[in-house]
């Protein structure tokens, strides 16, 4: 705690730099007690660390212990692909999360950890530039109208992406890449095929394929939900991988976690595994041409399969393992709980059973009749009959 403290933190937009690689940082206006306004640049990933490290100052705040007690607000973790779309599509949640955090109790808002956070840095002031490349795009959330995310000034500028191995294509619709290709995607399918350009080529490649220039995949598209959604098979499939599932046309699945190369988790009954997305339909939606489309398209290939790979970035995308997927299932946690309860019952009722028997009086034996005088004359020795005569 200290003298220094934040009023307000207004998010401002953001900014594309292409230097020392390309990447996305928000502009915050940080006005401080002493009345001065401050101009801070902080990438998400920064954002996200910091929300991290705040909630595990106060777990009681964080919800950590209870979540009846939870004052910290939400702040959802990076994206796999973080690129133009998903910084632009953030801002009313980051927007709504400084006026929350700026609002809390003294002891948190004005923590040491929060004002470090937003004083300005030497990159603030002299941010890091290259003549040789170009000059960083600037985007302005408008004051007027913030929650309309499309009115954002600014050029329309295409996602890039590098090829991390050779591929070669199958079909006259695909485009062939090197390792090392740089492409700028037109449009993302959940399908896991991405559109994409190259000078004066177009055509579809596999999202497993491409890798962002800004940061490693350090997250999923989005988080698990263990609850699952429902989904109809609309075409069957072999496995091939050991953690994939073989499935026929019809059955009925969940999905638990949507990837964006095309490839999801999904859980038939009990087992959980991979499965092309672009096989599935979610229930209750109406029936559309994807059964023709499907016939002329394979389902594109996984990041695992793919044979020489070559990443810039040191860190990988972060993997899931399949029992993880599993014992996180709602219906396993419930499963357990139920056996667990059963068993519970059963040993009280033993319990109970053994004390009830031990309690119950035990039973006298029975006094056998004596004997006539003339059976012990006919059957016992000389020195019994001696002792009745």
């Amino acid at each position: 705690m200290g003298d220094v403290f934040i009023r307000h933190i207004e998010l401002l937009g953001y900014e594309k730099r292409f230097f020392p690689s390309q990447h996305y940082v928000y502009m915050f206006l940080v006005k401080w007690n002493d009345l001065s306004e401050k101009l801070v640049y902080r990438r998400f990933t920064e954002i996200y660390e910091f929300h991290k490290a705040l909630k595990e100052m106060f777990p009681i705040e964080s919800g950590d212990i209870s979540m009846e007690k939870r004052i910290i607000p939400h702040l959802p973790a990076p994206k796999w692909f973080d690129g133009q779309r998903s910084t632009e599509s953030r801002q009313d949640t980051l927007s709504e999360y400084c006026y929350a955090l700026v609002n809390l109790p003294h002891k948190i808002s004005r923590c040491l950890h929060v004002i470090d956070f937003f004083k300005v840095r030497h990159d603030d002031m002299n941010p890091v530039t290259d003549s040789q490349i170009k000059k960083p795009e600037v985007f302005i959330l408008p004051k007027d109208a913030k929650k309309t995310l499309t009115d954002i000034t600014g050029p329309i500028v295409l996602q890039t992406y590098r090829a991390i191995a050779d591929y070669e294509k199958s079909s006259t619709s695909e485009m062939a890449l090197k390792a090392g290709d740089m492409v700028d995607v037109v449009e993302k399918s959940e399908s896991g095929w991405w559109f994409c350009q190259m000078k004066s080529k177009r055509g579809w490649v596999p999202a497993a394929y491409l890798e962002p220039m800004d940061g490693p995949d350090e997250s999923e598209e989005q988080e698990p939900n263990y609850a699952g959604e429902q989904y109809i098979v609309q075409k069957s499939y072999t496995a091939v991988e050991e953690d994939e599932l073989t499935l026929k046309e019809g059955d009925t699945i969940e999905v638990i976690h949507k990837l964006l190369d095309g490839w999801w988790v999904i859980r038939k009954d009990e087992t959980t595994g991979y499965y092309p997305s672009m096989y599935l339909q979610k229930a209750g939606e109406g029936s559309t041409s994807m059964k023709s489309e499907l016939r002329n398209r394979s389902a594109p290939p996984r990041r695992s399969t793919i044979r020489n790979a070559k990443s810039i970035h040191k860190q990988g995308r972060r993997q899931i393992s399949q029992e993880t997927y599993r014992r996180n299932s709602k219906k396993y946690i419930q499963n357990w709980r139920n056996m667990r309860d059963k068993f519970q019952n059963k040993a009280n009722v033993i319990i109970e059973k053994n004390e009830q028997e031990e309690n119950r009086p035990k039973a006298q034996p029975a006094v056998p009749p004596r004997p006539s005088r003339d059976l012990i004359l006919n059957r016992c020795t000389e020195s019994t009959r001696r002792k009745v005569l």
